[in-house]
């Protein structure tokens, strides 16, 4: 990936953009594009290293910011960016908070489009302005959030908050109108779905061997022959993320007796007993549909201080759209708790802590990355649209055989609450942007290869 220039507004010349002799090119340029916005113009060699953007270009550009920029070069256009916009909704009146309790992770995210060479801002459906073809976009600068407007940009970056906000008619129309009217490609287009998830996986001989045995919409037949073979199973909702709503029913031989591990709804980790599977399954899904779950095996993982252990892994595509792994953080569950989520009382550790010795650690994470780019791998084959990251729950058994559990299109953030784990919370967060460049490289050169996913 080329490198970025420090972008400068000019008091020389009208109508010009000056560019560094190192970027002296045999095509013949007449327009210079930021975003979606295209305009003639007169372009003429810097004698700095510097792109100089004369001032009544610069406005008519609407660039929001001096700032490192990527010079990128097809046919007649020099294009300048790129200028990526973040998707996402529950905004605020709030001028400290635009987006409520979420403003603090897109400031993050926003903070380091410096280091990447990027202009980012966050936008939602009643910022678009459809007839001047620009948006009223969010940036974060050192004095906090300010409103500019600027045109188009040349990536979506998906991050809506949840499911049901995803499927709203207005903001699926918006996702539709941008990407196939104004050839915006979008990434991270959508929130997984585990069952689906685990059916295209389950076709994969590559990847297959890490998935639980998983079934949709259980019976009680199905639910006791689980557990005859594998003494706990979990009920999780198809749809459900955060671990809510997760079921871990678990069955005693020598009593005769059903126990069955949750979080309530005061969010308090319970444990309690059932003479019956029916019983169990009546109480526990009274106000809701066992069709909307699946239920998959109980597997023995590795503990600490005889609480189970899972990892959290994060992958990425870069500025070449390769996947990579960004982070990997173990998570040990709280004490009485179905799941390892933080909200539940679980702890983040890294991986050396958890495993002192230096050979069982490097193991284990040679061991969790290939798990991870595999999966990778095989969920960006099969699923439509550009996906830039994916947050994989994985667990070691006690023969360490590796272990799917869940993977999130929109990964929450919440492992880099570790100070050890700064670094890779800001290498992902580059790498997000980075990717957003990558699709803006392919879009302006090979539009067939990107519009097509």
């Amino acid at each position: 990936m080329n490198k970025a220039y420090p972008l400068i507004k000019s008091e020389k010349g009208k109508n010009t953009l000056f560019l560094p002799k190192s970027l002296t090119t045999s095509q013949s340029l007449t327009k210079v594009a930021f975003g979606t916005l295209s305009l003639d113009c007169e372009i003429q060699t810097s004698s700095t290293d510097e792109v100089l953007v004369s001032e009544d270009l610069y406005n008519a550009l609407l660039i929001p910011n001096e700032g490192p920029t990527h010079i990128i070069f097809h046919e007649d256009t020099v294009f300048l960016g790129p200028l990526i916009g973040i998707f996402t909704a529950g905004f605020t009146d709030s001028g400290l908070r635009p987006i409520g309790e979420r403003s603090l992770f897109f400031a993050k995210l926003l903070a380091v489009e410096k280091s990447v060479g990027v202009f980012t801002f966050v936008f939602g459906a009643h910022q678009i302005n459809w007839d001047q073809g620009t948006i009223t976009g969010y940036f974060y600068r050192k004095n906090g959030w300010e409103k500019v407007e600027v045109p188009f940009p040349n990536v979506v970056y998906d991050r809506l908050p949840n499911r049901r906000t995803e499927n709203h008619r207005a903001l699926k129309k918006v996702k539709q109108r941008l990407h196939e009217e104004y050839l915006i490609p979008w990434f991270n287009p959508g929130f997984f779905n585990k069952w689906e998830i685990h059916q295209l996986l389950i076709k994969e001989k590559s990847v297959a061997h890490y998935l639980p045995e998983t079934y949709i919409n259980p019976t009680f037949e199905r639910i006791e022959l689980m557990l005859s073979t594998y003494q706990h199973v979990y009920l999780k909702p198809a749809n459900g993320s955060l671990g809510l709503g997760v079921y871990q029913i678990i069955y005693s031989k020598e009593e005769g007796a059903y126990y069955c591990r949750y979080n309530d709804d005061k969010n308090a980790n319970r444990l309690q007993k059932f003479s019956s599977l029916e019983s169990c399954i009546n109480y526990l899904f009274r106000n809701k549909k066992l069709k909307d779950y699946i239920v998959q095996q109980g597997i023995s993982l590795q503990r600490s201080d005889h609480k189970t252990i899972d990892f959290r892994v994060h992958t990425n595509k870069d500025a070449n759209g390769k996947w990579k792994v960004s982070v990997i953080a173990g998570k040990i569950a709280g004490r009485g708790s179905v799941t390892t989520h933080l909200n539940n009382g679980g702890v983040v550790k890294t991986v050396d802590e958890i495993f002192p010795d230096k050979k069982e650690c490097f193991k284990a994470i040679e061991s969790l990355n290939q798990a991870a780019l595999r999966l990778s791998h095989a969920i960006d084959f099969h699923i439509k649209g550009s996906i830039g990251e994916i947050g994989f729950d994985l667990g070691i058994d006690k023969d360490n055989k590796i272990w799917l559990f869940e993977a999130n299109s929109k990964p929450g953030r919440s492992i880099f609450s570790h100070p050890k784990l700064r670094e890779n919370d800001l290498h992902s967060r580059q790498l997000s942007l980075l990717y957003a460049l990558f699709l803006t490289e392919k879009t302006i050169k090979q539009p067939e290869e990107i519009l097509q996913l």
